[in-house]
């Protein structure tokens, strides 16, 4: 939940008179004006706490705005808080900076609607009714919570990479419960062109308001041009009042009968004869849009490649995971690439999902990824693998973590394996780190299109291998594909590529290069690449479809047509392709991949001549399971009253020993000290199962501790909320625990003498019902404080062993402080 400021005057300055690109409005650093309106502007800005880029609206006061207006805005600002959804835009902060009021969103990279329609004009219609959907779903959301949002336009719905819209700006967002009549500020809100006409009217908000303005959004997105385009607001105003409005003529020719009458009911003027709630809305659009998309999956007539991918892109946005997917690539590779991602933003991300953390700690101590050493700490893993690293890592492990799918699991496993073999082939054969980690990807994403199509169409990838393995009349893969989907596998990889904002590299990547295999080697990487990518996964199509008797005689083949184009002899590339064979197997046991005894792809993960047997292969995969850096959160273990007390488990401090370790060879290099904080911090959080833990520093300027980062779910609101004042005339528990340098556990913050001493600030927000202090001094005088919490009662416990290594990592916390000034 974002915290909120009260206004403390009674009149607002001029709008925006202060605010420039390079300055700054709190502690925001503004970039440059993402865009401007009638009532706000829109800044790119970057938050140096949380060392990321958000979006800020800063608002333009109306004439007389005073201390009520401000605070109704605040109380709007704070039920769009509530509102959580995929495809809602999240508000992270409400404000106000002398005297101008602003919001803190999450910034996305895309484009608005209104420039989507300016750029493109019409949109195909099953692309329209896509977009209106996810609208929509996320309005519908919102309904339930009691909010409406008032002010739907293409202005205020974002596209983000994945292709999903975005709805944005419940700035002006009322309550639907609890109004028993409307403020005129707020009748008064909204976009002419988009009301509904009894918003025009003055009613009190209601959802059936949203429903008339989705409904002049989607006409507006089938022809290209606004609905109601009037430049005299008031005449607008007339005609909304008194004319019934229906979807104009000039709509596409793929829009029909029914998709026209299902936007006319939505512009129904009169509100009870509207769709009964966003909710049927989208639920009659996607009646109307699913005969389209079994057209296209099977081989009918569509409009073309791009409304084919449009069509198969839809199916899969509305398969449960594929948004969660979908989120996920998008975040990973925008993390890899954004110029102004840290190491703490990239590990809180990670540290969010335990299984992705644990899996991803194995992979980086694997045969692999190994640099040397064991490495016990993500924060650690992404300063030594760096960002692309850690990308290709976490890539792999989501696209594995969804290939979950019981029904077809070996076939999956089988896919997946072939494309990981692919890009491990693919990395080997380059030998420069940068150039291996985008072979990597490139050659396992080369045929992302087949491996997706397995998982989300089961049924048509059927269909695909049955035409390519008919007896009678085998048919190439690349034509079965179009027969039954619409379009190849290369192009639906591509577009999903491009709809999760995977480099230019990589899309190039995933397009096979045609013809003869030159005689040299490109000058340019890319294009080596696509040969690279090329051949690495024509050898693992050998590994994992040919009779083992023949696999060495295919790959010699293929080793002999690409050696000249990927810049490399016949025989370097055999031993790569061994050394590869060698690796997948440690890959697949750090990832816990499993695969039947004797199926097609237990022939991926078989050892090739003279690397080991099978039996040592058993045992590296044992050793795996239990090797040091499987590192879980302790959970609480309730025991029944009678029973013996459990033996505690010795892993809480095998992973608090393993992070002092990773730590102390971090010092002994040249290092940065916020690494060497970050790798403290993480390293209790993990070990402990603290719910949030805190990094504070004194401000010498007013004798305050203040949080600076930390980690755990919501801890961007605690961090800006904890401020301790080291010399108020009665101390808090805080205050006096930071200036006495006591080591202090308070085990349950209900005891009157205890709560007694918490300050509101605390009881108001993070209010955690057990708490760890760990003070850190410099000659006697405070200078900072880690703060950690456990999130249910009776489950912070320590003994001695645990005390005595977290006490080593704060006092490692000290040394790094006194190193480094």
């Amino acid at each position: 939940m974002a915290e909120f400021s009260s206004p403390g005057s009674s009149r607002l300055p001029q709008f925006g008179a202060a605010l420039r690109p390079s300055g700054t409005l709190g502690r925001f650093e503004l970039r440059r004006i993402l865009g401007q309106g009638a009532q706000s502007t829109v800044w790119l800005a970057f938050d140096p706490r949380m060392e990321r880029e958000v979006a800020i609206k800063v608002m333009r006061p109306g004439d007389g705005s005073d201390d009520s207006a401000v605070a109704q805005w605040l109380q709007e600002a704070r039920s769009v808080g509530r509102v959580t959804h995929p495809s809602i835009v999240p508000v992270y902060e409400a404000d106000i900076q002398d005297r101008q009021p602003y919001l803190v969103f999450e910034y996305i990279a895309g484009q608005t609607l209104d420039q989507l329609i300016k750029q493109r004009g019409a949109l195909p219609a099953p692309e329209a009714v896509a977009l209106m959907m996810d609208i929509l779903d996320a309005v519908a959301v919102a309904h339930a919570a009691g909010v409406v949002h008032r002010d739907l336009k293409p202005s205020n719905v974002l596209v983000d990479a994945s292709g999903r819209a975005r709805v944005m700006d419940f700035g002006i967002a009322a309550r639907i419960k609890d109004l028993s009549r409307v403020d005129a500020a707020v009748a008064a809100g909204g976009t002419v062109g988009y009301l509904a006409p009894e918003a025009a009217n003055g009613d009190t908000p209601s959802a059936s308001m949203d429903i008339f303005s989705a409904g002049v959004v989607l006409a507006e997105l089938l022809t290209g041009r606004p609905l109601i385009d009037e430049r005299d607001p008031a005449r607008a105003i007339y005609r909304l009042l008194h004319e019934q409005f229906t979807l104009p003529a000039s709509a596409g020719t793929d829009v029909d009968d029914r998709l026209r009458a299902v936007v006319n009911r939505a512009l129904v003027q009169d509100p009870k004869q509207r769709f009964a709630s966003a909710r049927s809305f989208q639920s009659e659009l996607e009646q109307w849009s699913q005969p389209l998309a079994n057209a296209a999956g099977t081989g009918g007539e569509a409009a073309g490649s791009r409304s084919t991918l449009d069509f198969l892109l839809r199916r899969m946005r509305h398969k449960s995971d594929f948004p969660a997917l979908s989120e996920s690539v998008v975040r990973i590779q925008s993390m890899a690439t954004s110029e102004t991602e840290s190491v703490n933003s990239v590990t809180n991300e990670i540290l969010k999902d335990v299984a992705l953390t644990n899996k991803l700690l194995r992979l980086v101590n694997s045969a692999h990824y190994a640099r040397g050493g064991n490495i016990s700490t993500v924060s650690r893993a992404v300063t030594l693998v760096g960002f692309n690293g850690i990308r290709n890592m976490a890539l792999s492990l989501v696209l594995l973590e969804h290939m979950q799918d019981k029904a077809q699991a070996e076939q999956l496993k089988e896919e997946f394996l072939r494309s990981l073999m692919a890009g491990s082939i693919g990395a080997e054969l380059c030998p420069v780190l940068r150039e291996s980690e985008e072979a990597f990807i490139g050659s396992m994403f080369q045929n992302l299109g087949r491996l997706l199509v397995q998982f989300y169409f089961a049924e048509e990838a059927h269909q695909i291998r049955s035409l390519v393995r008919s007896k009678r009349e085998p048919v190439p893969e690349a034509a079965a594909a179009v027969t039954v989907l619409g379009l190849s596998f290369e192009e639906l990889g591509v577009g999903i590529a491009k709809a999760w904002g995977l480099p230019q590299t990589i899309q190039r990547c995933m397009r096979k290069p045609s013809g003869t295999p030159p005689g040299k080697a490109p000058a340019e990487f890319s294009e080596r690449m696509r040969w690279i990518s090329m051949a690495a996964n024509e050898i693992a199509d050998v590994l994992l479809h040919s009779d083992p008797k023949e696999v060495d005689s295919h790959i010699a083949g293929i080793t002999r047509k690409y050696a000249q184009v990927v810049g490399s002899s016949a025989s370097d590339m055999q031993a790569a392709t061994v050394k590869a064979r060698q690796k997948l197997t440690d890959l697949a046991v750090a990832m816990e991949i499993r695969v039947a005894p004797g199926s097609a792809a237990a022939k991926l993960l078989k050892q090739p001549p003279g690397s080991g047997s099978d039996a040592q292969l058993a045992k590296r995969e044992n050793d795996a399971n239990l090797g040091s850096f499987e590192l879980q959160a302790t959970q609480a273990v309730h025991v029944d009253a009678g029973q013996n007390a459990p033996v505690k488990d010795d892993r809480v401090a095998q992973t608090l020993s393993a992070g002092i370790q990773d730590i102390t060879n971090a010092m002994v290099e040249d290092f940065k000290l916020s690494d060497v904080l970050r790798m403290i911090l993480e390293t209790m959080y993990r070990a402990m199962g603290f719910g949030h833990i805190i990094f504070c520093m004194r401000d010498p300027k007013t004798e305050t501790m203040t949080g600076r980062f930390g980690l755990g779910e919501g801890v961007e609101q605690h961090v800006k909320s904890f401020r301790v004042p080291l010399r108020a005339a009665t101390p808090d528990l805080f205050a006096v625990v930071c200036n006495k340098g006591a080591d202090t556990m308070i085990s349950d913050t209900t005891e009157p003498k205890i709560l007694q001493r918490l300050p509101d600030w605390y009881l108001k927000g993070i209010n955690a019902p057990a708490f760890l202090l760990l003070p850190l001094q410099i000659k006697g005088a405070p200078f900072g404080l880690i703060y950690a919490d456990k999130k249910a009662h009776g489950t912070l416990e320590l003994d001695d062993k645990e005390l005595a290594l977290l006490r080593t990592l704060r006092n490692q916390a000290v040394m790094a402080f006194k190193q480094s000034s």
